[in-house]
């Protein structure tokens, strides 16, 4: 039985750049909330987000490409670079045919969209950039990040919404245990905070209005929560056969052991009331990692800060674990990075992973009072420092799509 591990770990976040920075802004409770400074908001009912700040594209890419490139795709190529340095992995004694690249992308280059849309209308379709469509698609990051590190093996990109980064760490984990690859750059990328994407956003009614205080704007499962906070970035993890890791001397953060992947088949935005789909991916994930109920110790939530996210899956997981519940611990990434939507996934595998590592559990931030429907152990605004040896992540999208993985401490 082949096992998957993690050997390296890549992230742009709104709180920080690589896996170390990261994760202490996370176990110190920074927030990554702030006012929009992408473009002018004056006439936006919404204008708060989590932006990525102080990333410098040149310095994984050259101006050509940059300018030929969407912003998504620069932070994938960054992400995925800090991975392979972090993996210490030799590109070139690789079987390049059994490298693969799996990054997903909800939104793909929304910004070259939304700019090009606006050249159209102002300058007339004669004038749309030649670069446009690879710009745009959403296949586009996983391609390019093939392309720099020259992997030839399988390729994919997911798009599940909230739900695509954890669903293609969870396809690329499945491509390597059914032997089609030995090494995958896997995780996902978002950089959709432009004017169209928060205008749609708002009108769906889906984002804290808390445009005064944007630091007390995502407050996943607390009584006063009014919805999510866009939030951009990417996260890219090397997942590797372990054979194939211990036989190079590579480094092990953690083992994915269980993956579940369910739909609702039940509404557009609105999960099931009853938490259905969300509770057999979860059970799927503790079934396949071979765990009892008992052994999950920590839940990394989807935990969006909207009020119907937030009671459902508080129900899901009260309705699975039952009683053990309480013993249970449960956090939101989120609250510290906003939602990265397609991005959402990675960052919070990361953090997920990191509290394997380090035996903390990072805050949830602005939990001042708990809703008594989102009847679950939160893990409120100080780090907990416990041991961890099992853990799940939790991801639903738009759609219905339900992501689930199960990580574990990595042992022989």
């Amino acid at each position: 039985m082949r096992r998957v591990v993690i050997t390296g770990i890549g992230v742009v976040s709104p709180i920080g750049h690589g896996r170390e920075v990261y994760w202490n802004a996370l176990a110190a409770g920074k927030n990554g909330i702030g006012p929009v400074t992408l473009f002018d908001t004056t006439d936006f009912p919404v204008r708060i987000a989590a932006e990525v700040r102080d990333f410098d594209a040149g310095l994984y890419m050259d101006r050509k490409e940059i300018r030929r490139s969407d912003r998504v795709i620069h932070f994938s190529v960054a992400a995925a670079a800090m991975a392979v340095e972090d993996a210490k992995l030799d590109e070139g004694s690789l079987d390049r045919t059994r490298y693969g690249v799996y990054i997903g992308s909800g939104e793909g280059g929304i910004s070259t969209t939304n700019e090009n849309y606006r050249i159209l209308y102002e300058k007339g379709p004669t004038r749309i950039s030649p670069f446009f469509i690879p710009m745009m698609i959403s296949n586009m990051p996983a391609a390019y990040v093939a392309m720099v590190h020259g992997a030839k093996g399988p390729n994919l990109s997911v798009v599940t919404a909230c739900a695509t980064a954890t669903n293609t760490i969870g396809e690329a984990y499945y491509a390597i245990l059914r032997d089609d690859a030995d090494v995958i750059l896997t995780g996902g990328a978002e950089a959709a905070i432009v004017p169209i994407a928060l205008a749609g956003f708002a009108a769906a009614k889906t984002l804290s209005t808390r445009n005064d205080e944007p630091e007390k704007a995502s407050r996943p499962f607390d009584v006063d929560r009014d919805g999510f906070v866009m939030g951009e970035g990417a996260g890219v993890l090397v997942l590797e056969e372990l054979e194939h890791a211990k036989n190079r001397g590579a480094r092990i953060w953690g083992e994915i052991v269980g993956y579940g992947a369910t739909c609702d088949a039940y509404h557009i935005t609105a999960p099931s009331p009853d938490g259905d789909g969300q509770i057999r991916a979860m059970a799927m994930a503790v079934r396949k990692a071979g765990w009892r109920k008992e052994d999950v110790e920590l839940i990394n939530a989807h935990g969006t800060s909207t009020p119907l996210n937030d009671k459902t899956e508080s129900l899901a997981i009260r309705t699975l674990f039952g009683d053990y519940t309480d013993k249970l611990l449960v956090n939101s990434t989120k609250s510290l990075v906003g939602h990265g939507l397609g991005a959402a996934g990675a960052l919070e595998t990361i953090a997920a992973i990191q509290s394997l590592v380090e035996g903390i559990v990072h805050p949830t931030l602005n939990l001042d009072s708990k809703d008594p429907e989102c009847d679950v152990p939160v893990v409120g605004k100080e780090a907990i420092h416990v041991p961890i040896r099992h853990v799940l992540v939790n991801n639903f999208g738009f759609g219905g799509h339900n992501g689930v993985l199960a990580l574990t401490r990595f042992e022989e």
